[in-house]
């Protein structure tokens, strides 16, 4: 993901410590139930889309904002999937984040799919029983979007996935 101006402008008093940043991440179904998915520029992998909040954006405006950056499709939040603290990573360039994710399920309302950033590689709608490799964190986020059920919270105690695979744990994080 790319890092916001406002991220910039910490980093550059802050350094490398760990910042404690708010994310959304956007589950979005077309009208057939397919699953739309981007694979990402800084891993390669598949993923479903995700992004900061810009200071005062709500998290379902920042998840539609994210959605159409990404993608250039138009999407409206239909609920909230789950919301999860992500345990910390440190980036290659040092920064450490851990993120407190808000996880939203969405509707296709227009646009068409397409690579419309820097940040993905490839973007396309995929069959839930057809999805490519990917990591815990996205598929977690679609099962828990297809669930009939409440939002999902972690339990006291319990820690979450890696930000959507990229760096790698700090030690003692």
């Amino acid at each position: 993901m790319a890092t916001p101006d406002f991220i910039k402008n910490i980093r550059a008093t802050a350094g490398h410590q760990l910042l404690y940043l708010p994310g959304v991440t956007a589950v979005v179904f077309d009208e057939r139930g397919r699953v739309l998915l981007g694979r990402r520029s800084d891993n390669g992998e598949w993923s479903v889309v995700g992004g900061i909040p810009e200071p005062g954006e709500q998290p379902a405006e920042a998840a539609v904002r994210e959605v159409y950056e990404e993608t250039g499709v138009e999407c409206v939040v239909e609920r909230v999937v789950l919301v999860q603290t992500l345990r910390a990573v440190q980036y290659g360039n040092g920064d450490i984040c851990q993120f407190m994710d808000v996880t939203v399920a969405c509707r296709a309302t227009g646009g068409e799919a397409r690579v419309n950033d820097d940040e993905s590689l490839e973007v396309g709608w995929f069959e839930v029983d057809a999805l490519p490799g990917m990591r815990e964190f996205a598929t977690f986020r679609i099962e828990q979007a297809l669930a009939d059920e409440p939002t999902w919270f972690a339990q006291p105690g319990e820690f979450a996935l890696g930000v959507a695979g990229v760096g790698v744990t700090p030690a003692g994080h």
